[in-house]
């Protein structure tokens, strides 16, 4: 198909996706069912058109998360960082790992796939989705006690790179496993270089291009958003030739560009919440091309009970494990933040990983990630605001005085 056809195509359904994205949020629903059910009702043959190119989804998939962390990071106060910074760190670090290692035994006994396969599926669905969880606060338009909002939001923009780190360390043990088990000293060694590599890279980026725009006089406004997406493309390719975490370096670059930027602060946060909503609706849409209508329906019983025991089981026992330091926490707000654990489109890229590499039974994985990521954005989706309100931890605004 020549690619001016297909440009116009994905352009038409980006339109169509907008169009019904003010629908969605007036039913509570995050933007990535809509652009996915757009991709899903067009692609694949229904007319005429057929997309199966898995190399190309995951770097459409990689750039758009790379994106959308970034301007994450862009719209974080440091405020909110300094008040969420221990209990949403522990759990953007620790969760994700206990959420891995309890999930991936739970799927061993269910499935036929050997454990370090299992971790891997465990290890794809471990984070939380940070567009998910922004979409539904924002369209319930939730006040939450205690600060539990701004720690669910602080977890979800910042358990990315460990989760990608896990998926990606064990899809290059299942494809290298001839090669022997990796050591003890090899995995601390390749977890501190990628976090040390990303967290400097985006340190050195954050503060030059701070010090450049505040110091140096631009002819013309309209250049600060551009300078600062020449620094972001910077950050992530020097970050992934040093062989550090991408995902780590345009998240810490994005924080201190936003909150230390002086002049064209504001347009520049326009500029790139439009850039993330492109990046957005694009990788919604070439998922739901990705993914193959007819082929779902044979593993949607199959992933019914592993999305269940995700979301009462792995997901609150890891994060009652990474409470236990904060025993001033209340048990509302610790089974609050245990059962509201949303999945978005991240684990449907990160499930495009081992996929694009070739391990064995990732195409079913792909499609079992989709129905858990369905059934969290449903269920723990529509049962935030009620849990919230029979928790007491809903601040519901004041009424108008009479």
């Amino acid at each position: 198909m020549p690619p001016d056809i297909i440009i116009l195509g994905i352009s038409i359904l980006i339109a169509i996706g907008i169009l019904l994205h003010h629908p969605s949020k007036t039913l509570g629903l995050p933007s990535l069912l809509i652009f996915m059910g757009v991709g899903l009702a067009f692609g694949n043959g229904e007319f005429g058109f057929v997309y199966d190119d898995l190399q190309l989804t995951s770097v459409i998939g990689t750039i758009a998360l790379n994106t959308i962390v970034f301007v994450g990071g862009l719209n974080t106060p440091m405020k909110h960082i300094r008040f969420a910074w221990k209990e949403g760190g522990m759990l953007s670090s620790a969760g994700v790992i206990f959420t891995t290692i309890i999930f991936g035994f739970i799927l061993n006994a269910l499935l036929d796939f050997n454990l370090i396969t299992c971790m891997l599926f465990a290890a794809v669905v471990s984070s939380t989705d940070a567009a998910a969880v922004f979409s539904i606060l924002e369209s319930k338009k939730l006040k939450l006690k205690h600060g539990t909002g701004t720690i669910l939001e602080f977890e979800s923009a910042t358990n990315d790179p460990i989760a990608l780190l896990m998926v990606i360390m064990l899809t290059d043990f299942i494809i290298n496993s001839a090669s022997g088990t990796p050591t003890a000293l090899s995995i601390v060694t390749s977890l501190g270089q990628q976090i040390g590599v990303g967290a400097v890279i985006g340190l050195i980026m954050g503060k030059l291009s701070v010090w450049a725009l505040n110091n140096i006089k631009l002819p013309e406004f309209g250049l600060i958003p551009v300078f600062i997406l020449a620094a972001f493309t910077i950050t992530v390719s020097s970050t992934e030739i040093l062989g550090g975490n991408e995902l780590i370096a345009v998240y810490i670059a994005g924080v201190i560009i936003g909150n230390y930027l002086k002049k064209g602060a504001e347009v520049s946060k326009h500029f790139f919440n439009g850039i993330s909503w492109l990046a957005q609706s694009l990788m919604f849409i070439i998922l739901g091309l990705q993914i193959f209508p007819q082929q779902l329906m044979p593993v949607f019983t199959v992933s019914l009970l592993p999305a269940i025991l995700l979301i009462l089981v792995a997901r609150p026992l890891a994060v009652q494990l990474c409470y236990l330091p904060f025993r001033q926490a209340s048990w509302r707000k610790r089974l609050f933040v245990s059962m509201i654990g949303l999945k978005g489109a991240t684990p449907i890229v990160f499930a495009l990983i081992p996929a694009a590499a070739g391990v064995e039974g990732s195409r079913e994985m792909i499609h079992m990630v989709f129905f858990i990521v369905l059934i969290s954005v449903i269920i723990q989706g529509a049962a935030i605001e009620p849990l919230a309100n029979k928790l007491k931890l809903n601040l519901k605004p004041k009424k108008p005085p009479q």
